[in-house]
């Protein structure tokens, strides 16, 4: 059995495609520039891109299993919209190519339909806010200042650790009876902005401050780090979130068997990058 990684150089990739080579698994790793790949011992590189299906035949050739993680699916605004286009042509590369199992983190309307279609055994995974937008947006001013601050203090949100999203897509990927589902990932708290500044001071061993600013000044925070359109598809979320909260769901330990990684233990595991 062989699978491709798409995505694989990414900060989900590269924990799917260690979690394969520690359960003996042949991984083959999708990347447009194979010389920077730094893929662990034993991992074939293959170059190809998803904004290109033609791109993708050596890639796939002998491949049974496959991770598409569609280049839009971080900030999915309207303007990259089009890589969702290209990762459906990925879709039915693969299946033209013989893969029988295929995983995708997608949210995406027509690339889920596109999935959904398929002949091959399809599995859906749909995380919630990653907690490394955390060191995107909240980096910066942690590392200067030892303070962060965001709009919609009352806005408590689940972030998730991308080592728990990695989990759970190599035991779909590996594991039977997962064929036809749609899996929905949260972290293990439901916390507030404050909370979540407390728990990432408590990861990396230093108090920090938790400042709450107006909306107005919160999105021009966001738009320097993510710009307008991803700024603004954000607060879309935290404006939903102040009056109906996330819901905490248990599907990291249902798949992996172990319980959600919190967001302490996720800023101690990035505390370098917070220094």
């Amino acid at each position: 059995m062989t699978v491709l990684v798409t995505g694989a150089t990414g900060n989900i990739g590269r924990h799917v495609v260690q979690g394969l080579v520690d359960r003996g698994v042949n991984v083959r790793a999708l990347t447009r520039d194979p010389r920077k790949a730094q893929m662990p011992e034993g991992v074939e590189v293959a170059q190809g891109d998803l904004a290109r299906p033609d791109t993708l035949a050596p890639a796939l050739e002998g491949a049974t299993r496959m991770f598409l993680f569609p280049q839009a699916y971080r900030v999915p605004v309207p303007e990259r919209l089009a890589d969702y286009a290209s990762s459906a042509g990925a879709v039915e590369a693969a299946e033209k190519a013989g893969v029988r199992r295929l995983v995708v983190m997608s949210p995406e309307g027509d690339l889920v339909e596109a999935v959904q279609t398929t002949a091959m055994e399809w599995t859906i995974v749909n995380p919630g806010e990653f907690m490394l937008n955390k060191l995107d947006y909240w980096g910066p001013t942690i590392r200067t200042e030892g303070a962060a601050r965001s709009a919609y203090p009352d806005s408590p949100g689940c972030p998730i650790h991308e080592a728990d999203i990695a989990d759970v897509i190599v035991a779909v990927l590996l594991d039977d009876g997962h064929a036809g589902a749609t899996y929905e990932l949260t972290g293990p708290e439901l916390l507030t902005p404050a909370e979540q500044v407390r728990a990432i001071g408590q990861g990396i061993g230093r108090e920090l401050r938790f400042q709450a600013l107006s909306p107005e000044e919160g999105r021009a925070e966001l738009v320097k780090h993510w710009g307008a359109l991803s700024a603004d598809h954000f607060i879309e979320y935290q404006q939903e979130w102040a009056t109906t909260p996330p819901a905490v769901l248990p599907t990291v330990e249902q798949i992996t068997g172990h319980p959600a990684r919190t967001l302490r233990a996720w800023a101690a595991d990035h505390a370098a990058s917070f220094r």
